[in-house]
């Protein structure tokens, strides 16, 4: 099992639970995703914060930035400045399957994408 945390996130691991082996959880809520899901999660992450990455030199100091992205059931915001950045998630696969929504304030968000980052290729 793999555990991870901080202040306002928390992600944990266990392949030994099945289908929901990942927890995901913010400032008051957690759900459990399973391994596919997690993943999907974690790529969509990645290229959100990579993309505020490539923008971070172009903004300036007081200047704000919303990116959204959509990548099949998953809808993804990050909004902030070239310092520091919330995360904000939406799940909606459709038909009779859960919904999800959870977020990760300015002082979450980065280490919980970086943790999310980190269990690549473990679920």
């Amino acid at each position: 099992m793999i555990q991870r945390e901080g202040e306002g996130w928390r992600l944990a691991w266990d392949g030994d639970r099945q289908p929901f082996s990942v927890l995901i959880g913010g400032e008051g809520w957690a759900v459990e995703l399973t391994a596919a899901e997690a993943e999907g999660l974690r790529q969509a992450v990645a290229d959100l914060v990579a993309q505020h990455g490539a923008l971070q030199d172009q903004l300036m100091a007081e200047e704000a930035i919303a990116l959204e992205l959509e990548r099949g059931p998953w809808w993804l915001e990050l909004e902030g400045d070239r310092q520091q950045w919330s995360l904000r998630m939406l799940y909606t696969p459709g038909g009779a399957e859960r919904s999800l929504e959870g977020q990760w304030g300015p002082g979450a968000a980065p280490a919980f994408s970086q943790a999310l980052q980190r269990l690549h290729g473990q679920p």
